[in-house]
């Protein structure tokens, strides 16, 4: 999509012309087609015989890759109306005249993606889940509302690496057998009494796990929080297919900053704590304890994959609050302020109800019980 470029420098997006009015075309979330926004012309993301494909780890030496701490901005020159519009993203908008602009990975300096999990939440969709997630929310200001009206939301892919590895692991350990005693004590009132007791045998014990690890998912930037990025999972990766740009037309992509060998280490740590329950499992008994895990790792390969996100920001009390969408699933994730009113409000009004609900009691039971007084009639005779 794009004519030789240096990382930093300037480069000339291809164009997503409407086959209709000549306008432009943008991806439709939930379809494989791109369609344009004025006339509605669809026109089918042709993905051809393409496949995804895993890399050796061992290739990460040849590629001709930039350093991120090298890399900098990128001036798109738009073919539409020729404005420059600079950014840090591989895919991005025309700050001018709106149109696509999307970087040809190949010239980027980077790692190309070698698989995109396409939207399929469109603007309609993730206002619905804002909207679910917002009246969930207790003491929510009122400025949280306009949130899910807001366009100030961005469809954005973002960077993932994907690690596979077979792994053979032998851990050393203990295996805790519970027993009981029966145990003779004085209770409160000065009686004598037995009770059962608790306790455990442990045996040292050794072994080896093996586990295939498909897809390990480690978040390949900084700059939406790897941890908010994790609470929206579980993504869809079967559902990924083969990278094209024209998955990325009219939305926006982060290119990534952790390197892939930053982002193994990552994915060691998330295998080992599922490693260490392989050997919990294996020693057995009705306690384990794991003293030390060695793992080898063979087979390991990997690749960058996007995934679909939709961030919105919003601005309360001086502070920006930002809220995430799975842009597949409609999981959302986000900070929120908290009313002081509202809450106030809520209190004074339990106040209230409390102090009526103790009149009542001590107005009922200040009366004490009624007299009734039976008069005997008397007779005349």
């Amino acid at each position: 999509m794009t004519g030789p470029i240096t990382p930093g420098g300037t480069v000339t997006p291809g164009a997503f012309p409407c086959g209709g009015c000549g306008a432009r075309v943008e991806f439709a979330p939930g379809t494989t087609a791109m369609r344009c926004p004025y006339c509605g012309y669809e026109q089918q993301i042709a993905v051809g015989d393409r496949q995804i494909r895993e890399h050796a780890l061992a290739e990460l030496a040849t590629l001709p890759r930039k350093p991120v701490a090298q890399l900098g901005a990128y001036v798109y020159v738009c073919q539409r109306c020729a404005a420059q519009t600079q950014s840090n993203e591989s895919a991005t908008l025309c700050q001018f005249c709106g149109s696509p602009l999307v970087m040809d990975p190949n010239a980027s300096g980077q790692i190309a993606p070698e698989a995109v999990l396409p939207f399929v939440l469109d603007r309609n969709g993730v206002r619905e889940a804002l909207r679910g997630w917002i009246k969930s929310r207790w003491f929510a200001p009122n400025a949280l509302k306009k949130v899910s009206e807001a366009e100030s939301t961005r469809g954005t892919y973002v960077p993932h690496w994907t690690y596979d590895s077979q792994t053979y692991s032998s851990y050393s350990g203990a295996r805790g057998e519970h027993y009981y005693v029966t145990e003779t004590f004085t209770n409160s009132e000065g009686r004598t009494e037995t009770r059962q007791v608790q306790k455990t045998r442990w045996y040292p014990v050794s072994g080896q796990v093996s586990r295939f690890f498909d897809d390990v998912l480690v978040p390949a930037s900084m700059v939406v929080p790897p941890a908010k990025v994790d609470a929206i999972a579980p993504w869809p990766l079967p559902d990924a297919a083969p990278y094209q740009p024209q998955y990325l037309a009219g939305l926006h992509a982060l290119r990534y900053d952790i390197e892939p060998e930053t982002g193994l280490d990552e994915a060691k740590r998330r295998m080992d704590s599922v490693i260490r329950d392989d050997c919990r499992r294996d020693i057995g008994g009705d306690e384990q304890r794991v003293d030390g895990v060695n793992t080898n790792y063979t087979a390991l390969t990997f690749k960058l994959m996007l995934l679909p996100i939709w961030i919105a920001c919003y601005l309360y009390g001086g502070k920006s609050w930002q809220i995430l969408v799975n842009g597949r699933t409609g999981q959302v994730h986000g900070e929120r302020p908290y009313s002081k009113m509202k809450i106030f409000l809520f209190v004074l009004a339990c106040i209230v109800v409390l102090i009526v609900a103790l009149y009542l009691w001590l107005h009922g039971h200040s009366s004490g019980p009624g007299v009734v007084t039976h008069t005997t009639p008397t007779k005349h005779h």
